[in-house]
């Protein structure tokens, strides 16, 4: 028993070692771009809610704050991806944060997730394809659904601004999806179960 046990530990560490082995140090540095990206995103988000507090826009405010919480559910599964295949996390400094009005707070970030979501993250995917990195493909994918439905968000409440209905919002805290209604079973992105969405106040 105990000699099966140890082969079985030997054998998933050298898989783990393969799987290492044949990641691109391409797919490492777009982790790093990424991870870096939603470190600062999260950051500029919780600067843009505090302004929209200030302005009196509640909704969007929360909606800042609920992105925030989303981007930084990608940065830590970015940092898991880089780290389980056997990168390493460069430092950074986080960008300073010059808000502007909600207004344009909200086209800043209807800009930034539209990129991500049509640009970045599908070019990143192509190549972790290519080297087989099941947890960057899984990273990248969680982060690019859930940039799609960030960018619809910020386009609803850019489009209202000042009339918007004062909606819930529910982040998935496994793959950073964000809704107004909480799914009836299991998240549409990582299909986890909806016991793992919280609300943002």
């Amino acid at each position: 028993m105990k000699k099966t046990f140890i082969l079985l530990i030997g054998a998933a560490l050298a898989a783990v070692t393969m799987a290492q082995a044949s990641v691109s140090p391409q797919t490492l540095d777009n982790l790093n771009t990424a991870f870096q990206g939603e470190s600062n995103a999260a950051n500029r988000y919780q600067a843009f809610a505090k302004k929209a507090d200030a302005e009196g826009y509640a909704y969007a405010a929360r909606l800042f704050r609920a992105a925030a919480k989303a981007e930084g559910v990608h940065r830590d599964t970015h940092k898991k991806a880089i780290l389980d295949l056997g990168g390493k996390i460069k430092n950074f400094q986080l960008d300073e944060v010059k808000a502007g009005t909600t207004a344009e707070n909200l086209q800043a970030a209807i800009k930034g997730e539209s990129y991500e979501r049509d640009t970045m993250y599908p070019e990143f995917m192509v190549q972790a394809k290519k080297d087989g990195a099941k947890p960057a493909i899984r990273a990248l994918l969680y982060a690019q659904k859930a940039e799609a439905e960030h960018a619809k968000l910020y386009q609803d409440a850019l489009d209202n601004l000042g009339k918007n209905v004062d909606r819930p919002l529910y982040v998935c805290k496994v793959c950073g999806y964000t809704v107004t209604q909480l799914p009836a079973n299991s998240c549409a992105s990582c299909r986890e179960s909806v016991s793992n969405y919280e609300r943002i106040n």
